[in-house]
Parts: C-alpha cells; sequence; structure tokens
C-alpha cells in the first residue's frame, strides 16, 4: 500500500495534489509542531501585480512554538475569509473556469472553523476530489495511539500501524531520513521528483509554485492531465 504523510497546508500547489494521486493512503501529518513560517496557513496566487500572499491569521502568532498543528486556532477577529475570497475573484475572475469552481469555494470561505487544520484538511481533500482524485483514502495522524520517537522512527511506526509498503516523501527529507530504517522495517521508499508540464497562465512570468486553485482557473476539467503529465504525453506520442 503506497502512502504518504505531510503536513497539512492551504490551498497547496500541484506537488502536493500529486503525492495524494500517487498514494492509497494520504495522512495528515497534524500532531507534529506547527511551523510558523511554513505553508500551513499561507500561499501564493498570481495576479497582475505579481505573486500575493493569502495568510490566514491564527491565534497567538508570536507564540506558537510547541503548538501541534491540530491545536493551532484561526483568528476570526480579522475578515480574513473575506479579503482571501476579494482576492481571488479580482486575480481570477478573467479565467477560462472561474465560475466553474464558485460555488466550492464560496462554501468554505463561507465557514468558521476554530481550527486552522479542520479547516485545511477539508479544503484540501475538497479540491483533491474536484481535480478527480477518487481513489485515494485520507486520515490524520493524531487518529493514530502509541506513536512515538522523532524523524524517521516516529513515520514508521505511523506507516507500521497503517499497513504500509511503499512511502513517497517529499524530496526535502533526504536531509533527515535514514534509508536503512526503511530496509529494516520492509517498506520500501520513495522520493518524489517534480517534472510537470507547463499550463497557460494570466499573468507572465509563469510560475509553476503558486497555488493549486490557477491551475484549476485556467485549465478546468483538464487540470488532473497537468499533474500527471498525460496530455504532454500524448502530444509527444
Amino acid at each position: 500500500m503506497n502512502v504518504v504523510i505531510l503536513q497539512p497546508s492551504y490551498i497547496p500547489w500541484r506537488g502536493y495534489f500529486d503525492q495524494i494521486r500517487r498514494a492509497d493512503l494520504f495522512i495528515f501529518y497534524d500532531d507534529v509542531q506547527y511551523d510558523k513560517h511554513g505553508w500551513r496557513n499561507r500561499n501564493q496566487i498570481k495576479t497582475a501585480q505579481g505573486k500575493q500572499w493569502l495568510t490566514i491569521p491564527v491565534h497567538s502568532a508570536g507564540a506558537t512554538a510547541g503548538l501541534l498543528i491540530k491545536d493551532v486556532r484561526v483568528d476570526w477577529s480579522k475578515p480574513w475569509a473575506e479579503s482571501h475570497w476579494k482576492a481571488l475573484k479580482f486575480a481570477y475572475a478573467r479565467t477560462p473556469y472561474f465560475q466553474r469552481y464558485t460555488a466550492l469555494l464560496a462554501q468554505f470561505y463561507e465557514r468558521r472553523d476554530p481550527l486552522l487544520a479542520d479547516f485545511t484538511i477539508d479544503f484540501t481533500i475538497a479540491l483533491a476530489r474536484e481535480l478527480g482524485i477518487h481513489h485515494t483514502r485520507f486520515m490524520r495522524s493524531s487518529e493514530l495511539t502509541g506513536i512515538t520517537g522523532e524523524k524517521t522512527d516516529r513515520l514508521i511506526q505511523i506507516l507500521q500501524a497503517v499497513g504500509a509498503t511503499h512511502y513517497i516523501s517529499g524530496p526535502s527529507a533526504r536531509d533527515y531520513i535514514q534509508p536503512e530504517k526503511f530496509d529494516q522495517a520492509g517498506i520500501s521508499l520513495e522520493y518524489m521528483e517534480y517534472h510537470y508540464p507547463e499550463y497557460p497562465q494570466l499573468y507572465p512570468p509563469y510560475d509553476p509554485f503558486v497555488s493549486i486553485l490557477d491551475l484549476l482557473f485556467m485549465t478546468g476539467p483538464e487540470a488532473l492531465s497537468y499533474i500527471t503529465g498525460k496530455r504532454q504525453h500524448a502530444a509527444l506520442d
């Protein structure tokens, strides 16, 4: 069984959804420390003025050290959801498929989840299904009990608990993963390689690393083919 373990993120880029697509089981790693300068509560979109950050404010942003991702609370004293929705409409209203996704997005930007992870995880799953990724099952690491240790040991315990036979990791994890421990556990290890075909964007220059929403708004039902690369391969045949 192919398994991916990744921290939940806010409207992530297409590489994140590629990992979801490759997994039989995708585990949101929500019981590890919150990284306040990471992608847990923010991402970027393209605008006529360049890239723009969309950031979900959280309570005690300066004092999140030691907080687990699953415990981080959204700061609803700021009208961030309205601001993000307006920014998306302003940047993408002229794209070919913006209207196709307005009902889905409005549904999420009308929510008022107390916890950041509840919002970002549900949003990510909905976007994966919209992309056409239906085979992948989802769970949270916090649902498992008896998991101890750190880094590689912790990952392997999670993988063993769910019956994984193959682990798909992001390339940056090479810095700390100990592959020999995967060998000892009988779990094969694969690192992602991100090579995706370009797609049309409203505002040049081309940037492959913005939120998945950019790809959806520009390519609609063809979006998944710009992740799998099948569109590019078909063109070469």
